[in-house]
C-alpha cells in the first residue's frame, strides 16, 4: 500500500519540518489539498505554500484539487510539478480536454469522485487516465469519519478499472485508518491518504507502518 499523508493535518506553524518528518518516517507522496471556498465550503493554500511544501519534501508531491475553474488551477500548479494531479468530475464539463491539458505538463491526471457520484461516469476517460481518487468522506474538511458504502464503490471500480485500464491506480481519501486499511487493501485499494490518523499519531513512521498492508 502506498502512502500519502495529508498535509491539511499538519501543524502549518511547522510545516516545514512536519513535510521534512513525513518523508523521513517513509511516506511515498505528499498530499496536498487546495480548496477554494467555492466547490467546497474550505479554504485551504495557493501556490506559494505548496512550493514551501515541495521545497521541504523528498518525494513527490500529489495535489487534489477541490475547486472550480480547473483548467486554470492546473496552469497555475503545474509549475510545482506534482507527479499526480486530481481534479472532480462533479465540476468539469470538459474532462478529457483537462486530462490532456494536465498530460502536456507532464503530470500525471487523475480524477476524484465525491461520496455520491457512482464510478459509472469514469467509463469512458478510464483509458486516458493514471489514478481515480474516491473520496471516503465529503471534501473540505479532514477528521471525518469513513464513509463504508465507499468499499462497494472501490470493488465496482477495480472491475471496471481491470476492464479498461489497469494499470490506473486507486486512491482513497477520508477516515482511513489501521482500523480499515486491510478492507481497503481486499478491495483493490492502490495508495491511501491520511491527514489526522497519521499527524494525530505521536510516531509518524509507526503510523505509516501500521497502513503498509
Amino acid at each position: 500500500m502506498l502512502v500519502a499523508p495529508s498535509i491539511l493535518s499538519a501543524d502549518f506553524g511547522k510545516l516545514s519540518l512536519e513535510v521534512g518528518s513525513i518523508c523521513e518516517a517513509g511516506c511515498d507522496y505528499v498530499h496536498v489539498d487546495v480548496m477554494d471556498g467555492h466547490f467546497v465550503p474550505n479554504l485551504t493554500m495557493g501556490p506559494l505554500v505548496v512550493q514551501a511544501v515541495k521545497k521541504a519534501a523528498t518525494k513527490p508531491l500529489d495535489i487534489h484539487l477541490m475547486v472550480q475553474n480547473n483548467p486554470f488551477f492546473v496552469d497555475l500548479f503545474a509549475p510545482l510539478e506534482p507527479e499526480f494531479l486530481s481534479f472532480h468530475i462533479e465540476e468539469e464539463k470538459h474532462l478529457h480536454r483537462l486530462i490532456q491539458q494536465t498530460r502536456k505538463h507532464g503530470i500525471r491526471p487523475a480524477v476524484a469522485l465525491n461520496p455520491h457520484t457512482d464510478e459509472s461516469l469514469l467509463e469512458y476517460i478510464l483509458s486516458d487516465i493514471d489514478m481515480v481518487l474516491v473520496m471516503s468522506v465529503n471534501p473540505g474538511f479532514g477528521g471525518q469519519k469513513f464513509i463504508p458504502s465507499a468499499l462497494e464503490k472501490i470493488r465496482r471500480l477495480k472491475e471496471r478499472i481491470e476492464r479498461r485500464n489497469p494499470s490506473c491506480l486507486i486512491e482513497v481519501d477520508g477516515g482511513v485508518s489501521d482500523q480499515n486499511i486491510h478492507a481497503l487493501k481486499e478491495a483493490g485499494v492502490d495508495m491511501v491518504v491520511a491527514g489526522s490518523y497519521l499527524f494525530g499519531s505521536p510516531d509518524y513512521r509507526a503510523a505509516i507502518a501500521s497502513l503498509r498492508v
